[in-house]
């Protein structure tokens, strides 16, 4: 399998999900259930963490079609631009979902405030990803095609944004520094909140830990934003990079245990000196294990992977 294949099996994920997040998110509003809102805003961290992923093997088919006399280049460079401002307000709808649920976690209830900005962006979001889904099908389908083919604009999203990490020679030492910055807290945060599971800085309950989450985030945040501006800079020096593979695996199981952390009771019953459960321990130890494996195949991208 290939990352073309792996991308036939994503794409639809981010449209789908999306879609089914945003119904059962207006039913929780409608109904009122703090259940059934809090089920909602996980399936939008969910789609956005599969997001990352279903970009990124886009850009290797892409490439792959590029080969393909068949195959429009226009019609591709503009579902790559029109993914790429819907991949940015799913991040942005990701986000928002996840900080509804931590705040959820500290006041056992939902800000309206809170809960508009998450509708608002995503409405705003379904819009995007459904046109990204429907230029994408114009691909290969030329049976649902318009007659005249749509031209690249000049604004074109990824373009620009590639062009402009690649000529602005401050823009990828700049993003470079924010990214070991980003990391570093991340990697802080991480530690702290899983060692303490494990049974270390036992005088700390665990739930003074949480204010730490939102930082732990935020550096994933900026992590995830420079990464990807390196990648649409260069994907070329990612896409087939086994060490980039690896480290976008290890950074999805990394993801799953940060909303397990967000949204489960047992981790945040655990007082002081108590001892964690064993199943929030394998947990835990599999964070650091993946986040370490994330910042090792990132070091090791120029050497493994030959990708400079």
């Amino acid at each position: 399998m290939t990352l073309t294949h792996l991308h036939l099996l994503l794409n639809h994920v981010p449209t789908i999900g999306m879609g089914l997040g945003l119904g059962l998110f207006l039913v929780a509003l409608f109904q009122k259930s703090a259940e059934l809102q809090r089920a909602a805003l996980v399936v939008f961290v969910a789609i956005g963490m599969l997001t990352i992923p279903t970009y990124i093997t886009g850009n290797a088919a892409q490439i792959h079609l590029g080969a393909d006399s068949g195959v429009s280049k226009n019609l591709i460079e503009t579902h790559e631009g029109a993914a790429l401002e819907a991949f940015g307000f799913m991040m942005l709808t990701g986000g928002a979902a996840w900080f509804a649920l931590w705040k959820f976690r500290r006041n056992r209830s939902f800000s309206r405030a809170g809960l508009a900005v998450v509708l608002l962006l995503s409405l705003v979001t379904m819009a995007m990803v459904a046109r990204a889904a429907n230029i994408g099908g114009e691909i290969r389908h030329s049976e649902i095609r318009e007659a005249s083919e749509p031209t690249i604009p000049e604004g074109h999203v990824a373009r620009a944004v590639g062009l402009f990490v690649t000529t602005q020679r401050w823009v990828w030492p700049t993003a470079e520094t924010l990214h070991f910055i980003g990391l570093s807290v991340l990697m802080g945060v991480v530690l702290i909140v899983n060692l303490r599971v494990l049974g270390a800085l036992r005088g700390i309950p665990f739930s003074v830990l949480h204010r730490l989450l939102p930082w732990g985030m935020l550096s994933f945040a900026v992590n995830t934003l420079t990464g990807m501006a390196f990648f649409v800079a260069a994907p070329e020096q990612y896409a087939q990079n086994a060490a980039f593979h690896w480290k976008l695996i290890f950074m999805m199981l990394a993801g799953a245990n940060a909303v397990y952390f967000t949204i489960f009771d047992q981790p945040w019953e655990i007082e002081e000196r108590d001892e964690a459960p064993f199943a929030a321990k394998a947990l835990a130890a599999m964070a650091i294990l993946c986040w370490v494996g994330v910042t090792y195949c990132g070091r090791m991208l120029p050497f493994l992977g030959e990708a400079f």
